[in-house]
C-alpha cells in the first residue's frame, strides 16, 4: 500500500490492518451468534440478557465484542504506546473535564445500534478509531449483516488531510467508496434515524429543503450509505442527551478519508478526547460538494429554531 497514514513508532501499517481484519471478523461472529440465538465462538456466554443503564441497553453481545477488541489489540500490539478506550469501559476511565493522557488513543463502540441489533433489524455496527491527540488518523466501521468492513486511514491528524478509504468483503475483495455526483440541496438524500429525532430537528430538515430521506440505524451504517453514494448527508442534533465520541470517531474517519466531510454546522471540526466524551452540538456529515452552504443554512436555521443553541 502506496499510502501511509500517521500511525505511533514501531507499528506496521499491514500488520495493523491484518490484526484489524482478524478482529472485526470475528466481532462480526459473535454479534451475528448472538443476533440468532445461537452459541457463540470464543468461549463466550450464550444468554443475551440486557440491562438498562443509564445510558440504555447493554446487551451479552456489546460486552463479548468489548472483550474480544480490547484483549485482541492489547494481545496483538504489547508494546504500542496507545491508551484503550471504550463505550464499555467509559465510565471507570474518564472523569469529567479531563481528557486522557494519552497521545495515541483507540476508542472503540463494540455495538453502535445496540436497540436495532436487540430488534433484530440488521442495522448495527462495530467501530474503531485511531485518535491522535484530539483527531482520528484511522477509522473501521464493521457492519456484520451485509459484511462490510469499511477503512479510512488518514495522512495526519488534521482536518483535511489526504486520505484513503474502501471497504472489504470477508473474502478480502476491496471496493472503493462511491459518493454520489448530486449537488444541489434539493437533490441531496438524507439518511436519519427512525428514532431520536425531535421537533427541532423535524424543522431543521424541512428548513434544509432536502430531497429524498433515507431510514437507517446505527451512525456507522448511516455513514455507509453515504460511502456506497445511496445517500449524502447525515444530521446529528443534540436533543436530551448527546451523542459520543465512540458514535462519530470512526464513521467520521472513514467519511473524511473517502473525500467526505464531518463538522459542526459552523463549520468547525469534531474534535475528541477533550474531557467529556460528548459531540453535542449541530453535526452534519456529507459527502461533500454542499458541505458549506449545507452548515450555512442549518445554523441559519438553527438561529430561528432555537437561538442561542451551541452549534
Amino acid at each position: 500500500m502506496s499510502f501511509q497514514p500517521s500511525l505511533p513508532a514501531g507499528v506496521d501499517l499491514e500488520g495493523l490492518l491484518s490484526e484489524l481484519r482478524r478482529l472485526c471478523w470475528g466481532a462480526a461472529d459473535i454479534l451475528r451468534a448472538y443476533g440468532r440465538g445461537e452459541t457463540p465462538p470464543y468461549g463466550f456466554p450464550p444468554a443475551l440478557s440486557v440491562d438498562h443503564g443509564g445510558e440504555g441497553p447493554v446487551s451479552a453481545a456489546d460486552l463479548a465484542v468489548n472483550q474480544w477488541l480490547l484483549e485482541g489489540l492489547a494481545k496483538a500490539f504489547p508494546a504500542a504506546p496507545w491508551t484503550l478506550l471504550s463505550e464499555e469501559t467509559a465510565a471507570d476511565q474518564l472523569r469529567d473535564g479531563v481528557p486522557l493522557e494519552a497521545e495515541w488513543l483507540w476508542i472503540l463502540d463494540p455495538l453502535d445500534g445496540t436497540k436495532d441489533f436487540l430488534q433484530g433489524t440488521g442495522e448495527y455496527a462495530v467501530h474503531l478509531a485511531l485518535v491522535r491527540g484530539n483527531r482520528p488518523v484511522l477509522g473501521v466501521v464493521l457492519l456484520p449483516e451485509p459484511e462490510e468492513l469499511w477503512f479510512g486511514l488518514l495522512e495526519g491528524p488534521q482536518p483535511g488531510a489526504a486520505g484513503e478509504a474502501w471497504r472489504e468483503d470477508r473474502g478480502g475483495d476491496r471496493f472503493p467508496a462511491s459518493l454520489s455526483p448530486r449537488r444541489a440541496c434539493g437533490e441531496l438524500v438524507l439518511v436519519a434515524s427512525r428514532s431520536h429525532r425531535d421537533q427541532r430537528l423535524e424543522d431543521l430538515l424541512a428548513a434544509l429543503e432536502l430531497g429524498a430521506t433515507k431510514a437507517v440505524g446505527s451512525v456507522g451504517g448511516k455513514v455507509a450509505t453515504i460511502l456506497r453514494g445511496e445517500a449524502d448527508l447525515y444530521v446529528s442534533l443534540s436533543g436530551r442527551s448527546a451523542p459520543k465520541d465512540w458514535d462519530m470517531a470512526a464513521p467520521e474517519a472513514v467519511l473524511q478519508a473517502a473525500g467526505g466531510c464531518f463538522s459542526h454546522a459552523d463549520g468547525t471540526p469534531l474534535t475528541y478526547n477533550t474531557g467529556d466524551g460528548l459531540q453535542a452540538g449541530c453535526l452534519i456529515a456529507s459527502h461533500g460538494p454542499a458541505h458549506a452552504e449545507l452548515c450555512e443554512r442549518a445554523a441559519a436555521a438553527m438561529a430561528l429554531i432555537d437561538p442561542g443553541f451551541p452549534l
